[in-house]
């Protein structure tokens, strides 16, 4: 494939290999960190509860729950830990808490990186092109939640219908649901038993309301981007600062990620350097912010996703650090 040959002639075979190294330390690093920082804001939650201090408390522990979606990612693609029982276990954790089951994720995902920005087989990409109320609907978080909860409901009664998850698969995310529904059917089962509402109030109420700060990143990747097999064209990386890098497992380098998907999350700033050497240019870039105002801005007045060309990128900064403002309007 053309792709793969324009990827292999961005970096020298031997520093990719350099960068490929796995370590449990670092990986033990970032996920203790994590975790540990949601058990922070948790106790806190729970010792402000019914105070005004329970506000910021209940923002930050539900941010940092969807974030570790993050974790989840580099988890599937076993590059968290070199001992690979350890990505597996803490990945399918993370799927439980996230309603997002890790073996549908990584067959899911894994289309993704095959073929992003294809509509019929990227994984994430089968579904209508956006109206803003379509996208607001999404971003916000009630249609995320809806299809996720569904999913786990329809696997559960052994129904697959996406196109991307092979029949042979089928018997895996059936038998995954099924648990995945019975280890929620059992949290509810404890805690009407013991009147509680620990499981609300430290996990599902906080991470329900503050997904719309994880859609940030998962709206920013790809989308108004090229829909051509090109990874520099078709995928964009985040102007942000360290502590949402930290946050998100610096995924923020999405262009680095996707250009070498099995290189740790923690040598992708390096391999963005790289990148960028060899290509001359910054790849495309944008902050949270002006890319969620210029998409709001790009899809009012009744356009949709499918008035702008596919096999352009739409939504982008321009050299002189301006958005386009006249293309395509």
């Amino acid at each position: 494939m053309e792709a793969e040959f324009s990827r292999r002639k961005l970096i020298e075979p031997a520093r990719l290999r350099a960068l490929y190294q796995r370590s449990n330390l670092r990986g033990a690093l970032q996920a203790g960190s994590h975790f540990g920082a949601i058990l922070l804001t948790g106790a806190l939650l729970w010792q402000t509860w019914g105070t005004w201090w329970a506000v910021p408390a209940f923002i930050a522990h539900g941010v940092l729950l969807n974030f570790l979606y993050a974790g989840q990612h580099e988890l599937s693609h076993g590059t968290v830990f070199e001992t690979k029982w350890m990505n597996e276990w803490l990945g399918r954790l993370i799927g439980f808490l996230m309603i997002y089951p890790r073996d549908f994720d990584q067959i899911q995902h894994s289309a993704h990186h095959q073929h992003t920005q294809n509509w019929e087989r990227d994984g994430e990409l089968v579904r209508e092109p956006y109206t803003l109320g379509s996208y607001l609907w999404w971003v916000l978080g009630p249609g995320y939640w809806i299809s996720r909860v569904r999913r786990v409901l329809r696997f559960s009664a052994g129904i697959v219908t996406e196109p991307y998850i092979p029949r042979e698969k089928t018997a895996l995310v059936v038998r995954e649901g099924r648990l995945h529904l019975a280890g929620y059917i059992l949290v509810a089962l404890v805690s009407l038993a013991t009147g509680s509402w620990a499981a609300v109030i430290l996990w599902l109420a906080p991470m329900l309301a503050m997904k719309p700060v994880h859609q940030l990143q998962n709206t920013i990747e790809h989308l108004g981007l090229s829909h051509e097999p090109n990874i520099l064209e078709n995928t964009r990386s985040t102007d942000t600062n360290a502590l949402m890098r930290w946050m998100c497992w610096n995924m923020q380098y999405h262009t680095a990620h996707h250009t070498f998907p099995s290189v740790p999350f923690w040598s992708l700033k390096d391999l963005n350097d790289e990148i960028e050497g060899t290509i001359g240019h910054e790849v495309h870039r944008m902050g949270y912010l002006e890319f969620q105002a210029e998409l709001i801005r790009k899809l009012s007045g009744g356009k949709t996703e499918a008035d702008y060309p596919m096999n352009e990128v739409w939504i982008t900064r321009r050299p002189d650090g301006r958005l386009d403002r006249v293309a395509y309007d």
